[in-house]
């Protein structure tokens, strides 16, 4: 017998957790290949800047996935979706483990993005079960996850690329993906859908909650400007450890990930403070520190300690602007949780592979100096967007606002 779905005021903290572990695990399948791109030029023959484009089409394939997926998640019952979705992600896996070719792989990636779409199914299906009270608690420790996914997986693929080559990370992810399958079959609860609209009517209406939401348009175009310049970092990082003065190679730009860490230890914290205090404002201290770290880059970037303090500030600003953007959505009324969060993160992963292939082109044109141009251009653009931002109260009437003052 499957466990019925917890009252809000009663959501477990193991089922926390598991949404978490789920939520990174799952998330990791769009990174893997980030420290392997040299290798994969290597292998296939091709220019660095042309494996970049690996990075693009995964994340393209993500906000595919992201828009015809996600908002099931609004009118169907989410813990059937999840597993499906975790079946047809090991089989993209896979091929993209088996490819024979170059075009083999850009296609298996984009199907990769495309499956991966479980942790935006997560979060919502989460925040929708927590208490308002502790909302931004519960997203913080998912989007924890969620970060600690990201930047654990460079690791991971990093090292088994360096010993066993790049398509090892892939069959071992494919391996776990049909793990993860049978635990969410037999351990998360069974929900029924908040809605009974059908598919055509649930994309219909993603236009009407762009146009009604003016803290989702922010939140939505903040979120695609600062994840852009975290994706143009981590797709060039490899190309910049490689070169002189540093030659590293895919191990240590996987070992990154580990300081990167660090940064998503802060997501838990990110999220109570949102609970007491506002959203927007720790948006703003998010933007900051990523713009430092951008900073921190260009003046030293040529040096390990330089891209320590950097990588450590830059994923602190992400935390702190995901958390806080997420919390400001799901205070929107739960019944929309799906297609809000299929807005935010379409958006999101547009901007990301915006940034991925913005970087590639940089650091093909100029090197480090125009990726870090990309990475600067794109958070000068969101803290613009985050000054002429909404005002409180401006959700519309009878939508439950989420709590926001000005920075």
């Amino acid at each position: 017998m499957h466990p019925d779905v917890p009252p809000p005021s009663a959501l477990p903290r193991s089922t926390v957790w598991l949404f978490a572990v789920t939520t990174g695990l799952s998330v990791a399948n769009l990174y893997y290949h980030q420290p392997l791109l040299a290798e994969i030029a290597r292998d296939f023959d091709v220019p660095l800047g042309r494996a970049g484009s690996i990075s693009t089409v995964t994340q393209v394939g993500y906000a595919v996935g992201l828009l015809l997926f996600v908002p099931l998640g609004d009118a169907r019952e989410r813990r059937r979706l999840i597993v499906l979705l975790l079946l047809g992600v090991a089989v993209s896996l896979a091929g993209a483990a088996l490819a024979p070719s170059f075009e083999a792989l850009a296609l298996a990636s984009f199907a990769v993005g495309v499956t991966t779409v479980v942790p935006q199914l997560v979060i919502p299906f989460a925040a929708g079960l927590a208490p308002p009270a502790s909302r931004g608690r519960v997203i913080g420790v998912l989007m924890g996850g969620l970060l600690v996914g990201i930047l654990g997986s460079r690791v991971v693929s990093g090292l088994l690329g360096s010993v066993f080559g790049w398509r090892a990370s892939f069959a071992a992810a494919a391996a776990l993906m049909l793990a993860l399958a049978a635990v969410a079959r037999s351990r998360f609860p069974l929900a029924p859908p908040p809605s009974s609209l059908g598919y055509g009517e649930l994309l219909r209406s993603l236009a009407s909650l762009v146009r009604s939401e003016p803290v989702l348009r922010d939140a939505s175009a903040i979120g695609a400007l600062t994840f852009g310049a975290f994706s143009a970092f981590w797709t060039t990082l490899v190309f910049r450890l490689e070169t002189p003065p540093l030659h590293y190679g895919a191990r240590e730009a996987g070992l990154f990930g580990l300081v990167g860490i660090v940064g998503a230890l802060c997501a838990p914290l990110v999220g109570r403070l949102s609970d007491r205090r506002s959203p927007r404002a720790t948006v703003g201290v998010g933007l900051l520190a990523s713009l430092a770290a951008w900073v921190g880059f260009l003046l030293a970037g040529h040096t390990l300690g330089g891209l320590v303090v950097g990588v450590l500030l830059l994923d602190v600003g992400a935390q702190a602007t995901g958390v806080s953007n997420q919390a400001r959505i799901y205070g929107l009324p739960a019944a929309l949780h799906g297609r809000l969060n299929t807005v935010y993160m379409v958006s999101f992963f547009l901007g990301g592979s915006a940034g991925s292939s913005l970087g590639s082109w940089a650091w093909g044109s100029w090197r480090w100096a125009g990726v870090c141009g990309v990475g600067i251009g794109m958070l000068v653009l969101a803290l613009v967007v985050y000054l002429r931002g909404a005002a409180p109260g401006t959700a519309p009437a009878g939508a439950r606002a989420s709590r926001e003052t000005p920075a």
